[in-house]
């Protein structure tokens, strides 16, 4: 049987009803993981709180699935396609769930609900996943499923992202959009190592890893008015010196580098690497790179 022999009105009808009757389980799972922010791969409350609710709704749950301690997986339906949700539920250092991570898992978990419901109520072939993907701020936790074969055998791989209603500065406010193209990323660490003196005392017998560290950002600032507007370079100094009457030896430092393609972004962190290994060369320090 097809949604279509059923009649679509039909179907939207009852997974309204069920979700409706959900509503309160669900804003509580929400206000849940926004009250209580966690970082990539420590979202344990987060998972918890996820599985707890999918195992009252009577499915069964892969809890830390795939050797992430904080993933999960549930499944439902039998043959046909496989449809995949995406639940994230990290959050930022500082400011909490500023991407609205709770958002995306809720919606996640009501879609994978929905369609469960529907496959269900209606006889219909086909399988629905739901996947917690933690550490998508900072670690790349997709990526690490990806290796472990989580979504190996998936159709279609969904999810819904909260923004705000300005999305494009040209055009009015936006209820939601749909296949919007997003970033490509890659996040560089550098550390830089040179020789500690004593700033007051003999400082030319110092290497200042510190002021290779602000070379670098200074290249990169430089290097912005080169880039696409599309393009973006972001920075936080992660190891800096905590006095000043010594020469620093070691600085460290974390950049995010973004492109429309990956194409773009190797290009772009190609340029970005130069211009950090160039402090280096000006100072005279050491310098270790991870991409």
């Amino acid at each position: 049987m097809t949604i279509s022999a059923i009649g679509i009105d039909d179907v939207r009808a009852s997974v309204d009803l069920a979700l409706e009757e959900l509503h309160d389980s669900l804003r509580k799972v929400n206000h849940e993981i926004w009250s209580n922010p966690e970082l990539a791969f420590n979202e344990h409350r987060a998972h918890d709180t996820i599985c707890d609710f999918l195992e009252k709704q009577g499915f069964a749950v892969t809890r830390h699935a795939y050797g992430l301690d904080t993933s999960f997986e549930a499944l439902s339906g039998s043959g046909g396609r496989l449809i995949n949700f995406n639940a994230e539920y990290d959050a930022l250092p500082d400011i909490g769930h500023a991407c609205g991570h709770n958002l995306i898992a809720t919606s996640s978990i009501a879609a994978f609900l929905a369609l469960s419901f529907a496959l269900k109520k209606y006889g219909i072939p086909g399988r629905t996943q739901l996947l917690g993907t933690p550490a998508e701020e900072n670690g790349g936790g997709k990526a690490d499923l990806i290796e472990a074969g989580a979504y190996k055998g998936v159709d279609i791989s969904l999810m819904a992202h909260s923004g705000p209603k300005k999305v494009f500065s040209d055009q009015g406010d936006a209820e939601g959009i749909a296949g919007t193209l997003m970033n490509a990323r890659k996040k560089i660490t550098c550390g830089f190592t040179g020789k500690s003196a004593h700033a007051g005392g003999n400082p030319w017998d110092g290497i200042n890893a510190l002021d290779a560290l602000v070379s670098a950002y200074n290249n990169v600032s430089v290097l912005r008015q080169q880039i696409l507007p599309e393009q973006r370079i972001h920075c936080a100094f992660t190891d800096v010196p905590k006095v000043a009457n010594v020469i620093p030896e070691h600085t460290e430092a974390i950049w995010q580098v973004r492109s429309p393609s990956l194409k773009g972004l190797n290009g772009l962190v190609s340029k970005v690497r130069n211009c950090i290994q160039a402090g280096a060369l000006a100072t005279g320090c050491e310098v270790q790179i991870k991409e």
